[in-house]
């Protein structure tokens, strides 16, 4: 063997020892904060607060928060800031609600985000029911349970004087369910102060290091339309609609990385005695790889192009919002980031941890941003976006201490307690 490969082999078999040895050192340091009496005290602060974060909870899920019209919700909670352990408490130009806790100055601050925002329609009366171990109610889940977490886990380091290396900014967003214009304004403006982004939105026992990239179409046959009864052709631009839609479903889709289609809403003619002159429907375009959702693209608009020109019509594509490119950072599954925060799901008793790239919230403007970000949840709930929705009490305790050891790992401490 000659030199060069030996000095080759010594040197992957000296990485797959150092990836071995940092996951191990992970695991043992997440666990030895867990372990430090000031994190102790934080923990058993949730424990004797329990009744007080589930009625805080409630209280502010039946504040009705529509995308962009969040401020009711943010004031109940900018409320309940200014009476905690911190050191600013302000909007920013997007109605963002920002709140700071400075630590010892060592490194750049780690951010937590939870959206006010919810899906719900203005006016919405909200009233929720509490049975079987469960909490009912519109919005419970996406995302107030991660918004009363991030509360609470302030209250907790406060209440146990933990002081964190770096800076903790807590960042309570707008509109991440319509146009994610909260964070995008938020990072544009401080990306050079921050080294870590945690969005709390979904998530329990997981977690994600990527964002998919998600892109919306209203796609428009124009044609000349007329009666029922007239000559055909010109037919109804529902034709190659109906066409169009058939061979996009028939589209051959990779195997090893997921392509996600979906058409979701269709329309045309406003009377049925007429030949539709203008027929649409709607296309959601979604991977975590970028090129992948370009080619999809392109195969779509040739298709579209295609049964355009069969029927003697045009086409027309409008975009729905911005396209959100795919996110994923070279190397971010393995950065400390990432990593600790796999440590701490084991540390706090998750096996097997899920960690995927399939984020589609406000950690992917993060991760465009080119900073390392992950996004996780509190809480085990189901049936979010419909007034049905719902999440577990007792798993949410357990959850909010995740965010605490989340906190104090990335944001690291000094020595022991």
């Amino acid at each position: 063997m000659g030199a060069n490969m030996r000095n080759l082999l010594a040197l992957f078999i000296c990485a797959l020892m150092t990836a071995s040895t940092t996951a191990q050192d992970y695991d043992t340091e997440a666990r030895a904060i867990m372990e430090r009496a000031d994190v102790k005290r934080a923990f058993n602060h949730i424990e004797s607060h329990r009744d007080q974060i589930l009625a805080e909870w409630i209280r502010l899920t039946e504040i009705n928060a529509p995308s962009g019209k969040e401020r009711a919700r943010a004031e109940a909670v900018r409320k309940l800031l200014l009476s905690y352990k911190l050191d600013r408490v302000y909007y920013d130009s997007a109605g963002n609600l920002i709140a700071i806790r400075k630590g010892r100055g060592i490194g750049k601050a780690v951010v937590f985000d939870a959206h006010l925002d919810t899906v719900f329609q203005d006016g919405l009366k909200i009233k929720a029911e509490v049975r079987d171990g469960k909490v009912f109610a519109p919005g419970i889940g996406d995302n107030t349970r991660n918004v009363e977490a991030l509360l609470a886990s302030i209250r907790a380091l406060g209440e146990a004087n933990i002081k964190t290396n770096a800076d903790l900014i807590f960042v309570f967003t707008v509109e991440e369910e319509t146009n994610m214009l909260g964070v995008k304004r938020f990072v544009a403006e401080n990306r050079d102060r921050i080294g870590q982004y945690v969005a709390l939105d979904g998530g329990y026992e997981g977690l994600t290091y990527g964002g998919i990239g998600i892109n919306w179409y209203k796609h428009h046959f124009i044609g000349p339309g007329g009666h029922t009864r007239s000559k055909t052709p010109p037919y109804s631009a529902t034709l190659p609609l109906a066409r169009a839609i058939e061979r996009i479903y028939a589209l051959e889709l990779p195997k090893e990385t997921d392509v996600n289609i979906n058409i979701g809403m269709i329309g045309g003619a406003e009377v049925v005695n007429a030949k539709a002159a203008d027929a649409w429907f709607t296309l959601d375009l979604r991977s975590t790889d970028q090129k992948l959702i370009d080619e999809f693209e392109r195969k779509i608009a040739d298709i579209l192009r295609e049964e355009a020109e069969r029927a003697g019509m045009q086409v027309n594509t409008e975009l729905i919002g911005e396209k959100l490119a795919a996110a994923q950072i070279p190397g971010n599954r393995d950065s400390f980031t990432v990593r600790m925060s796999e440590a701490v799901h084991r540390a706090i008793g998750f096996e097997n941890v899920p960690v995927n790239p399939t984020a589609s919230n406000n950690a992917n403007i993060a991760l465009l941003a080119g900073l390392p970000a992950i996004s996780t949840g509190a809480a085990p709930c189901g049936d979010a976006h419909a007034v049905t929705e719902w999440c577990w009490v007792e798993p949410f305790y357990r959850g909010i201490k995740k965010i605490i050891l989340l906190e104090v790992a990335l944001a690291g401490v000094n020595g022991k307690e």
